[in-house]
């Protein structure tokens, strides 16, 4: 490795083998109710009919996100089977392709810096981008080819190579095939802020525009078809606008947040653990550029800072707000937090900033730790001896650190590096045991049973037990029952049966993205239980 100006390589070798341990243990969590369970039984209906047109949602067509997600997974599964690690393998890569693609970003924008990779692993330690590494939706996805997108077009706009404009539009629609058009207002926003400070619009009225564009038509061409197949012009017209537009006003999709500083106040946690410095970057760049009047500097660059005033603006409008909203635009945040730290005038702010991370640090793997004792309900010596552990591997790294910002990232690194190995190979694996729909499937695999008799309540959809028995459970109306079926069902739609029936097993259940302290505390937790059932129909 190429000597680093902050971190040692003891240091780097130290955080990629943790991470690479993060992703991986994350990659054996079984999959979370609603979207990851939803999304992986999509893709896996793809693997089972071979059908990779049509989209749907249980039995009823799925008109929302675009197709790219789910190809790419149940590819996956056609060929390493149905299974959650298979589903999760095209997010994993899809990162790994943003953290490359970050680092190569750093390294156009600051030559002289050599710290690029740093840049990487604070997009690889972000906490919405490790969720999303085994909470998987569309959003690791997007999030590698929007990064990827941006690099591309700059070095397209700096060489003028054509192959650089042909893959930056390419990457551009994969993204759209992702999500739709918000990774592409992203990238939009990006490349436009970059445009604006360098000057560069000749690009537009420029003939290598057709490399873009052809890129882009090329890789979009695919979900419009699929869309067009399955719903005519009406798929069209939604994932070009619709979709978007539905967001925006609330109109399809209802709303949210009507905080309009959701956004902003949400990237404390999703930018953990280096989102108070965050703070900092985008104040001190602001009132740079703003002191300055926006005059160019040779050693200044905007994309990074007018992408976060772009896209939070932007997004704080609509809506529907989610905080993975902002997963695609933490590349680009991660870094503009490197590059302040790295600058000469922030030394005398940088000793305030270790003590903030030294603080957020202890208290989140405190926090952690509580965390895990309080809802297991017992006092795991071996977790008490890794925080332990964790507390001296940053007081030993900080000695390898190189000045006030080195420290500054070892703690916030390591610090997530070990707050996350504490959650995905204890607290998920543990709070995944607690729903139903889940366990309901482990259960019906154990008993090496057919599955042909049983069927779904409509209304109990249970995306986790689809997934798990590798079967689209048909959806059937309480009025088309049988004598001799198996239904799963909620407790709750137990009144609709009106018919007799024997319960033959009951799985507890809650809804574990949605943590409560009644549900954390083990003494409290059963009042806050509900049942996931298989009745036989008498």
């Amino acid at each position: 490795m190429r000597n680093n100006p902050f971190l040692s390589s003891r240091q780097l070798w130290t955080l990629y083998i943790g991470i690479g341990l993060i992703y991986i243990l994350g990659t054996m969590v079984p999959l979370m109710q609603n979207d990851s369970a939803q999304h992986a039984s999509m893709a896996m209906r793809m693997t089972l009919t071979g059908d990779y047109l049509n989209l749907f949602k249980g039995e009823n067509a799925y008109l929302d996100k675009p197709h790219m997600h789910f190809w790419l997974s149940a590819l996956a599964m056609e060929v390493f089977g149905v299974n959650h690690i298979a589903y999760r393998l095209p997010a994993i890569i899809s990162l790994a392709i943003g953290a490359v693609a970050t680092k190569k970003l750093f390294d156009v924008l600051y030559p002289q810096r050599h710290i690029g990779q740093v840049a990487s692993l604070v997009f690889l330690c972000s906490q919405s981008i490790i969720l999303s590494g085994h909470d998987v939706r569309t959003d690791a996805v997007l999030t590698g080819f929007v990064i990827l997108s941006v690099y591309l077009f700059v070095q397209f706009l700096q060489r003028g190579k054509w192959y650089y404009g042909f893959v930056a539009g390419l990457s551009a629609a994969i993204s759209f095939d992702a999500k739709g058009l918000m990774p592409v207002v992203i990238i939009g926003i990006a490349v436009l802020s970059y445009l604006t400070y360098s000057r560069k619009w000749s690009i537009f009225f420029s003939k290598r525009m057709i490399y873009i564009v052809s890129g882009f038509a090329l890789g979009i061409a695919p979900v419009l078809y699929a869309y067009y197949s399955q719903f005519g012009a009406k798929g069209i017209e939604f994932i070009l606008i619709g979709q978007s537009l539905g967001r925006l006003d609330g109109s399809d999709f209802g709303s949210t947040h009507s905080d309009p500083f959701f956004f902003f106040h949400a990237l404390l946690w999703v930018f953990l653990p280096l989102s108070v410095p965050l703070y900092f970057a985008v104040y001190f760049r602001t009132a740079e550029l703003v002191r300055s009047r926006f005059s160019m500097i040779n050693s200044r660059e905007v994309l990074t800072i007018g992408s976060f005033w772009g896209v939070m603006l932007l997004f704080s409008l609509s809506s529907f707000k989610l905080p993975h909203y902002l997963n695609g635009l933490l590349p680009l945040l991660s870094i503009l937090v490197v590059a302040y730290l790295s600058e000469e005038k922030t030394k005398g702010i940088l000793k305030f900033l270790k003590g903030i991370q030294i603080f957020v640090v202890i208290i989140a793997l405190l926090l952690v730790l509580v965390l895990l004792l309080a809802f297991t309900g017992v006092v795991s010596w071996f977790l008490l001896i890794l925080v332990a552990l964790s507390f001296l591997l940053v007081a030993i790294g900080l000695r390898d650190s190189k000045g006030e910002a080195g420290k500054i990232l070892w703690i916030a690194l390591i610090g997530s590096v070990s707050l996350n190995m504490f959650l995905n190979s204890h607290f998920y694996p543990i709070l995944t045991q607690y729903q139903g729909s889940y366990t309901l499937a482990q259960w019906v695999n154990r008993k090496e049973m057919s599955k042909d008799n049983i069927v779904m309540l409509e209304g109990s959809e249970s995306w986790a037990f689809d997934f798990y028995t590798s079967r689209n459970t048909p959806r059937i109306s309480p009025e088309s029952l049988e004598a001799g079926q198996w239904v799963v069902l909620h407790e709750s739609s137990l009144l609709n049966l009106k018919r007799s029936y024997k319960i033959i097993r009951a799985e507890n259940d809650f809804r574990i993205t949605r943590l409560s302290a009644k549900f954390i505390n083990p003494q409290r937790r059963a009042e806050q239980l509900s049942k996931m059932i298989i009745v036989e129909i008498l």
